[in-house]
């Protein structure tokens, strides 16, 4: 059967060591999605009126949320038993352990703490912020691919790959599923739909229904946590934190059709006050 798939060689994770600092696929292709957003928000800086220097904040305060949010998503979502069995785990981050869901409430709050400070709506910070994130997440899956992590589940299919650490059968790549998704698709269809001018907040509701829906539907290739399993045999963690973002999205997108803002008439106040005292 060995002979029939592809059989994933095994990848150090580390690239480079120098010293005590380390430098990993998955933290390199953290890096490329940071640098890539950073460049493609800079194309349409222009759009907002907010300053590079302002740019150069909301992002990095994105990042922490990222980061953050991830790390504490992760252990109270997947793995909150092992917390209360010691609480110091929740400051372990070299163990390992990230979640999207947890990340995006990390980013919703740094997003929010932005808004305040540049007196901005935090839906039309959303609307800018939203294209960008499908680079991080495509970046992020193939660094699971390359670690050969979070593998699907066992499968016949021609394209199957035998991962190390997970048995001698064939399985989907289903971090190249999700890549694919919700990395690509989910990247374009973001980034030609918010190129013309769209209600405040279509943007953002756009993204929490279309990442929901491929993670739901691509739950159903990925190998659901070991310690967790299916609920009932038929639907994972990941597609339950899945469906309020669907739900979500959509509501939201209908709300922003129904009010008919758009996005590029609510800018920072201060911009505002600024472009009252050049017409004047």
């Amino acid at each position: 059967m060995n002979d029939s798939y592809f059989v994933f060689p095994h990848i150090d994770p580390i690239i480079v060591s120098l010293g005590p600092l380390s430098l990993r696929w998955y933290g390199l292709m953290y890096l490329i999605g940071f640098v890539a957003a950073f460049w493609l928000a800079g194309r349409r800086l222009n759009r907002t009126l907010w300053t590079k220097e302002q740019l150069s904040d909301m992002l990095f305060w994105g990042f922490l949320g990222v980061i953050l949010g991830g790390r504490v998503g992760y252990v109270f979502f997947y793995q909150f038993a092992t917390f209360l069995d010691d609480p110091l785990y929740l400051f372990k981050i070299w163990t390992g352990g990230m979640s999207f869901h947890g990340g995006l409430l990390g980013v919703i709050c740094a997003l929010w703490l932005f808004a305040r400070k540049t007196q901005s709506h935090l839906l039309t910070v959303g609307d800018f912020v939203a294209p960008l994130v499908p680079i991080g997440l495509g970046a992020g899956r193939i660094g699971n691919f390359i670690n050969a992590e979070l593998w699907g589940r066992t499968t016949d299919v021609p394209w199957a790959v035998i991962f190390p650490n997970a048995g001698n059968l064939p399985r989907h790549p289903s971090q190249l599923y999700e890549f694919a998704l919700e990395g690509l698709v989910l990247f374009f269809v973001l980034w030609l739909y918010s190129s013309k001018p769209r209600p405040r907040g279509a943007v953002s509701g756009l993204f929490l229904l279309g990442y929901g829906a491929f993670r739901f539907i691509i739950e159903y290739f990925r190998e659901p946590d070991q310690h967790i399993g299916l609920y009932h045999d038929f639907i994972s963690r990941g597609q339950i934190l899945s469906l309020p973002m669907v739900i979500g999205g959509l509501a939201l997108i209908i709300w922003a059709y129904q009010s008919k803002t758009k996005t590029e008439s609510t800018l920072p106040k201060s911009k505002k006050n600024m472009q009252k005292k050049v017409k004047s």
